[in-house]
């Protein structure tokens, strides 16, 4: 008898046998293993059982899309290995549970629980002795933790100006804000992870120089640091507006977590919160302080929300979305003055606002790299490896502009899962692994109950080609630049997004991510 309050597992019980012929290639079959949600995967002749929900945000692997030897996550495209269970692509870090299976009598059978894969072993007389990372985000973290799965056990020291370990970014804006998700669901590891891992963290500190030549980096209060290989990955700062009062105490910027304690904080005495600028980290907060009951404006320049990325179409959806929950918008105007408890529009308009949160972009933190006589053009310059002009010397994430094959072009983007993509490749570089960056950029933005998955890069395009109704939350937009397909969007359609990526991947001859094993 189930337990109480427990949902029965869908589909079959692998360990009582299924057909061959019910797993199909390319789509997973959905079931359990004793009552433990499990999917089905086939490659040719062979069969696997592995758990059915990605190790990152629980998406259901079922709906996602098997590619050679490794399954991919529907939601944010984490990639994992079929054969092994191990996490080959962010956003997942985490393996998979799998099952040794059996065939016999044209059945397939799970048997007993494998154990997890063990770190790497591959090892050579050129990696260095000691790696330190400057910066604790998305790629500083994600080249950490893949340093030590490929088995590197040299000294490696990880430098953050945030105080907090690293932590989940994307949820600041969404969940965490919203109040739906709780402080300890953020860290990406518990304290004891760095510690069995041997991976120093020196956080609130910050690098006050790099001299590439003697390999030495030092610190604001004094401290010096001598490495073997360096990886650049100082993130992003928030855009200050120069408008009259955006320096009083109740107007926010979001970033960091402390930035999102803040204002979450300084919600409790609020009740009309301007937002001023229309960009994904904007409405995104915009969507959660409606969750938190609050009154929101939301002002910005542009006529259409967020058309110059996604289109008019997608724009005017995202727009309605936010009206039906009741988010008024001030388009084709600006806050010309920050009062204490009111807003001054350029149009003449006086919004009523107790709290005001800035949100109209970000720029690259490029003061070490430029310090440091490294190559920069609007990024730090990496080549496909993300090696920078200096030896030894990785760059990765919001800094690092690399050469794109889908767009043909140098491009730089402030993605959190390229961030950490980045982070592995370049941790697997500086290993000595010889491996090209040449992953597809992949976003996502949560609205309410929908989320608008992105995959390629179209800064601009020529056209765009829609199938579906954004207004029905069921569509696909595709962006050109003459014949070259540059991206495509999609809302409520995550397995068309899946098979976009896999196409790119295909067209510009990306090496498979099960080959990294």
């Amino acid at each position: 008898m189930a337990e109480e309050g427990r949902n029965q597992p869908e589909g079959p019980d692998f360990t009582q046998g299924v057909a061959a012929a019910e797993a199909s290639e390319g789509r997973p079959l959905l079931g359990h293993v004793a009552g433990e949600d499990a999917v089905m995967a086939r490659q040719g002749d062979e069969f696997f059982v592995i758990g059915a929900h990605c190790t990152h945000y629980h998406g259901p692997l079922a709906e996602g899309l098997v590619v050679g030897g490794s399954i991919r996550c529907p939601w944010h495209h984490a990639c994992f290995s079929l054969r092994s269970g191990r996490a080959l692509r962010a956003p997942a870090f985490d393996p998979l549970p799998r099952w040794r299976v059996e065939q016999a009598d044209g059945k397939v059978f799970a048997r007993e629980r494998l154990p997890d894969p063990a770190p790497a072993q591959r090892k050579s007389a050129a990696e260095p002795r000691g790696v330190v990372i400057v910066g604790g985000g998305a790629a500083g973290f994600a080249a950490a933790q893949m340093l030590r799965a490929e088995g590197y056990d040299g000294i490696l020291e990880l430098i953050s100006a945030d105080s907090a370990e690293p932590y989940d970014r994307p949820n600041l804006s969404k969940d965490y804000l919203a109040g739906t998700a709780q402080a300890d669901w953020l860290p990406l590891r518990d304290p004891a992870w760095y510690r069995d891992k041997g991976v120093q963290l020196r956080l609130g500190r910050r690098v006050e120089s790099l001299d590439p030549a003697g390999k030495r980096l030092t610190l604001t209060d004094g401290a010096t640091l001598s490495y073997d290989a360096l990886l650049l990955a100082t993130g992003a700062f928030p855009t200050k507006l120069p408008t009259p009062g955006a320096e009083r105490s109740h107007v926010h910027y979001l970033r960091s977590l402390a930035d999102a304690d803040r204002l979450i904080a300084a919600c409790a005495g609020a009740r009309r919160v301007a937002v001023i600028g229309a960009s994904f980290i904007g409405l995104e907060v915009a969507a959660s302080l409606r969750a938190r009951g609050l009154d929101v404006r939301v002002i910005a320049p542009e006529e259409i929300p967020m058309a110059r990325i996604l289109g008019p179409e997608i724009g005017a959806h995202v727009r309605k979305l936010h009206e039906s929950h009741g988010v008024i918008f001030h388009l084709g105007d600006t806050a010309t003055e920050i009062g204490e408890r009111t807003l001054q529009l350029k149009s003449g308009a006086t919004l009523d606002a107790d709290l005001v949160v800035i949100g109209v972009g970000v720029k690259p933190d490029l003061s070490l790299a430029q310090s440091a006589g490294l190559a920069v053009d609007r990024g730090v310059l990496v080549d496909e490896y993300l090696q920078t002009s200096a030896p030894d010397i990785y760059a990765a994430g919001d800094i690092a502009s690399w050469p794109d094959k889908i767009t043909g072009a140098r491009i730089r983007v402030e993605h959190w899962v390229v961030a950490e993509r980045q982070g592995q490749t370049a941790a697997r570089n500086i290993l000595g692994r010889k491996e090209k960056f040449d992953a597809a950029p992949f976003f996502w933005s949560q609205h309410y109950d929908q989320a608008i998955s992105y995959i390629g890069h179209a800064a601009s395009w020529d056209r765009l080609e829609i199938s579906g109704d954004p207004a029905a939350a069921d569509c696909a937009v595709s962006y050109f630049k003459g014949d070259r397909l540059l991206a495509v969007a999609t809302i409520g359609r995550d397995l068309d997004n899946l098979l976009a990526e896999v196409a790119f991947e295909a067209r510009i001859g990306a090496a498979p991510p099960e080959s990294i094993e």
